[in-house]
């Protein structure tokens, strides 16, 4: 499709953006799994060495449901956009980058816990929440460029969905300030539950919450 001159830019299909964004995230989830490795141990004491590092596994679920739900949603966004311009682009670049943090505060939670260290681990829970909050707030960004520029968004699709998918990555970021106050302030063990319990929310509600909520569609039909 040739590009067309819009209000920012050139536009074009969106065919090149999700190309490079799964990409993109298929090399942040394999990186995840780095940050497993043989435990150092003496001879027989392999199985607690293993038990030992259960919370870099912890930490790997996490981030992998994490990493495997921004693609699930991605893929939804972008089957609800005709067309990209340049601030569109821009935005679904600080998706990725938010995304392509995740390896990190990952690390540095698994190895935090793997020490008897609670000041370490209680930083770590807020590292790893602030950084989860970033990636929500990247997708209210790009959501509410889409809000501004409904003619990139398909046709038929309901207009107060976009909207609605607003409210939803502002739920995210309440879950991950709280989870992360509350792990920092009180047990960190709070914040790993938050941690897992975002990306499942995010995962059941890929297709939007307008379409898995009758309250968000009463709530959107009474405001049109």
């Amino acid at each position: 499709m040739s590009g067309q001159i819009g209000a920012i830019g050139i536009r074009s299909d969106t065919s090149r953006a999700e190309s490079f964004s799964d990409a993109v995230l298929a090399i942040v989830i394999t990186l995840l799994v780095l940050d497993l490795r043989v435990p150092d141990v003496e001879p027989g004491r392999l199985l607690s060495g293993l038990l030992h590092q259960w919370p870099a596994y912890a930490a790997y679920v996490s981030s992998y449901l994490y990493v495997a739900v921004v693609w699930l949603n991605h893929k939804a966004a972008f089957s609800r956009i005709r067309q990209a311009d340049r601030g569109l682009h821009w935005r679904n670049l600080f998706v990725l980058f938010t995304a392509a943090l995740l390896p990190f505060p990952t690390a540095v939670v698994s190895h935090a816990l793997q020490e008897d260290n609670s000041t370490d681990q209680r930083v770590a829970i807020a590292f790893y929440a602030a950084v989860g909050a970033l990636l929500c707030f990247s997708w209210l960004a790009f959501f509410h460029y889409l809000t501004r520029h409904r003619d990139l968004v398909e046709e038929g699709v309901h207009e107060r969905l976009i909207p609605i998918e607003q409210v939803r990555a502002m739920i995210g970021i309440v879950l991950y300030v709280a989870g992360g106050v509350l792990g920092y302030l009180i047990v960190p063990m709070v914040g790993l539950v938050v941690f897992i319990v975002v990306p499942v929310f995010y995962g059941l509600t890929s297709v939007g919450l307008y379409y898995v909520s009758p309250v968000a569609r009463r709530v959107s039909d009474r405001h049109r």
